[in-house]
C-alpha cells in the first residue's frame, strides 16, 4: 500500500508541476501539451488500438534482443571467468568495443540486416550483450573455490560444473548485470526503432514528431518509461523467485 500511495502522490506532483510550468512559462499547447491533452491522445491510442499495436510490436523486438544477448552472455561469460589466461586476450577488445553506443553501429546494422525489425533487435542485442556479459565473468571469478573442490572431488565434469555450481553461485552477481541491461536495451529499444522501422513505440514518437502531435510524442514517451519500470520490477520478481529455487538470495 505505501508503494502505491507514494506513487500516486508522485504522478500527482509531476501532474501539478507540469501544469504549472506552462501556465508560469505561458507556452502554447503546439509546443508543450497539458496533461488533458496528452490524456486525450492517450486514450484515443488505447481506443483505437493503435496503442496495443506498438506495445506488441515493441516487447516483440525487446524481448528477442534482449533474451538472446541474455543467454549468449551468461554461457560465454561462464566459461570466459573460469578460463583467466583466454579472458586476459578477449578483455581489451571487450574494454575497446563496450563503450561504442550501440546506434554507432547502425550504418553497418542496415546494411547486414537490411531494415524492419532486425536493425532494432540487433542495436538491443548489442546494449544488453556487455553488461550481462562482465557481470557474469565477475561473478564467476568471486565464486568461493570450496564449491569448485567439492565438484572436482565428486569427479563432476565441467559443462556440469558450470550450469550446477557456478551458474547458481553466480547468480546474484549476475542478476545486477540483469538489471543494467533492462534499462541499458529499453532505452536503445527507442533508437533502434527510429531506423527505419515502421511500427514500435519509437517509430509512434517520430511520427507523431513529424505529424507535429506533440501530444503523442509524450504519450509514447509516458509509455515507454511506464513499460520500463515495469520490465524492472519483473526482472526483480524473476531474481528473486530464482534466488528461493536455489536457496540463495538475490
Amino acid at each position: 500500500m505505501k508503494t502505491v500511495k507514494h506513487f500516486t502522490i508522485a504522478f500527482i506532483l509531476v501532474l501539478v508541476v507540469w501544469q504549472l510550468v506552462i501556465w508560469i512559462g505561458g507556452y502554447p499547447e503546439a509546443l508543450l501539451p497539458p496533461p488533458l491533452a496528452v490524456g486525450k491522445g492517450i486514450v484515443a491510442l488505447v481506443s483505437d488500438g493503435t496503442l496495443f499495436t506498438h506495445v506488441q510490436i515493441s516487447m516483440f523486438r525487446f524481448l528477442s534482443g534482449y533474451l538472446t544477448a541474455v543467454v549468449v552472455a551468461v554461457v560465454l561469460g561462464l566459461i570466459l571467468g573460469r578460463s583467466p589466461k583466454v579472458w586476459a586476450i578477449v578483455d581489451p577488445v571487450i574494454q575497446v568495443l563496450r563503450p561504442v553506443a550501440p546506434v554507432a553501429w547502425a550504418p553497418f546494422i542496415v546494411l547486414w540486416f537490411g531494415i524492419g525489425n532486425m536493425p532494432a533487435i540487433v542495436i538491443i542485442f548489442i546494449a544488453a550483450f556487455f553488461p550481462v556479459l562482465l557481470s557474469t565473468v565477475s561473478a564467476v571469478k568471486k565464486i568461493d573455490p570450496t564449491y569448485l573442490k567439492i565438484a572436482e572431488n565428486l569427479e563432476m565434469k565441467q559443462p556440469a560444473q558450470l550450469f550446477k555450481i557456478i551458474f547458481p553461485a553466480a547468480f546474484p552477481y549476475i542478476a545486477n548485470g540483469l538489471h543494467i541491461a533492462v534499462g541499458t536495451a529499453w532505452i536503445f529499444l527507442v533508437a533502434g526503432e527510429m531506423i527505419g522501422a515502421q511500427s514500435g513505440l519509437g517509430y509512434l514518437i517520430i511520427d507523431s514528431r513529424n505529424a507535429l502531435d506533440l501530444d503523442l510524442v509524450l504519450a509514447g514517451i509516458i509509455f515507454i518509461g511506464v513499460l520500463g519500470l515495469l520490465l524492472d520490477k519483473a526482472i526483480g520478481l524473476f531474481e528473486r523467485w530464482v534466488g528461493r529455487q536455489w536457496g540463495v538470495q538475490g
